[in-house]
């Protein structure tokens, strides 16, 4: 009797471990900074921060939404990002990510991107637009803005990802590509892209951008020392751009782990991440 108290006991008390460990690592925010160097970064934009969040997916931690307030409030960027999946098509609660575009809205300009998710929404996505728009988020579909100090130019670009493009019959690569044709920008002008999926980085520094900012991957959900993420999305298992910097001539490429879940509710040795990007000449 007492050797099958002291098996469970020993049960439960593994159980227990683990939950409080999937709970931490979940739960717990990292923070992660970049320095972007480039001849194109003109003295008016050197130190030019940019805070960037992905892959939300309506997370109802309040754990993690307090420690990006807190971050953001302490690092002051200039701007804010978000790479797309801000809702989640599986649960989806608009009303708790338009929460945290409520809270962070006074800190910087939000510029905002599709993910998959929000290809998957249908009408709700409208709605979203909506209520991005009516807390001056700056919506990105397939075009250009520019920020100014100065006399001094800054390109930020923004593609919707492909799901919203309801072309089937077309690969990723192809409306992608197809998207970047129909786009005019200066080259000479440092220039930033938003766009969801890291997978089409090929694409992205054939066109030349400066900087791409993007999510979508996780982390690989879990993560393996020494060798990285086991599995992301349109990328299968031991993901090539799983998070962290990439470059490719003279692009750059900054993938973001992520801060919510979706189809796997957990990350392993993976905690979500909010990046800042500094850029100097």
């Amino acid at each position: 009797m007492k050797k099958r108290i002291m098996k469970y006991s020993i049960i439960l008390l593994v159980i227990l471990i683990i939950g409080v460990y999937l709970y931490f690592e979940n739960n717990t925010l990292e923070i992660s900074k970049y320095e972007v160097k480039s001849d194109k970064v003109s003295s008016d934009f050197v130190g030019f921060k940019i805070a960037q969040i992905s892959d939300y997916h309506n997370t109802n931690s309040k754990m993690l939404k307090n420690s990006i307030l807190e971050s953001l409030k302490e690092e002051k960027p200039n701007i804010i990002v978000i790479t797309g999946d801000l809702v989640d098509s599986n649960w989806t609660n608009i009303d708790i990510s338009i929460d945290l575009i409520n809270e962070i809205k006074d800190i910087a300009p939000i510029y905002y991107v599709s993910g998959n998710h929000e290809g998957r929404i249908g009408s709700d996505y409208d709605l979203l637009k909506k209520k991005l728009i009516d807390n001056n988020v700056i919506i990105l579909e397939d075009k250009i803005e520019q920020i100014i100090i100065n006399e001094s130019t800054l390109n930020i670009v923004g593609i919707n990802d492909p799901t919203l493009e309801h072309k089937s019959y077309l690969e990723d690569d192809e409306i992608v590509t197809g998207v970047f044709k129909d786009l005019e920008f200066d080259s000479n002008i440092f220039t930033i892209l938003l766009s969801h999926r890291p997978e089409l980085f090929e694409i992205y520094s054939k066109y030349k951008f400066d900087l791409v900012l993007s999510g979508h991957a996780h982390g690989g959900q879990i993560r393996i020392p020494f060798i990285g993420g086991l599995v992301a999305p349109n990328q299968l298992f031991l993901p090539k751009y799983d998070g962290g910097l990439y470059e490719n001539g003279n692009t750059k490429m900054i993938v973001s782990r992520g801060i919510g879940n979706s189809v796997l509710p957990f990350r392993i040795n993976n905690n979500p991440e909010l990046v800042y990007t500094t850029l100097t000449k």
